[in-house]
């Protein structure tokens, strides 16, 4: 009767304990995924302010370029139209 009880003790322990195992890792799946997730986010919002910082950067240079070169080229013709005269 003795070797009985310690026999279904064990039993009753191995079960919960691949029990509890069982769930930790459905659980370790589940954080996974929802960290995954998050990573994902950060990475789409990282880009999207780089993009957008590179785009204004960008739209910044060609105007500039623009009045560089409307400036340029309006000096160009003020000297062509002294030599003209």
């Amino acid at each position: 009767m003795r070797i009985h009880t310690i026999v279904s003790a064990s039993v009753i322990a191995l079960g919960l304990t691949f029990g509890a195992t069982a769930q930790t890792a459905g659980q370790d799946l589940k954080n996974a995924g929802h960290d995954t997730k998050d990573a994902a986010k950060d990475t789409a919002n990282g880009t999207k302010k780089a993009v957008t910082t590179g785009a204004h950067k960008t739209k910044k240079a060609v105007k500039k370029g623009a009045h560089a070169t409307a400036s340029a080229t309006e000096r160009g013709a003020d000297k062509v139209k002294e030599k003209t005269e």
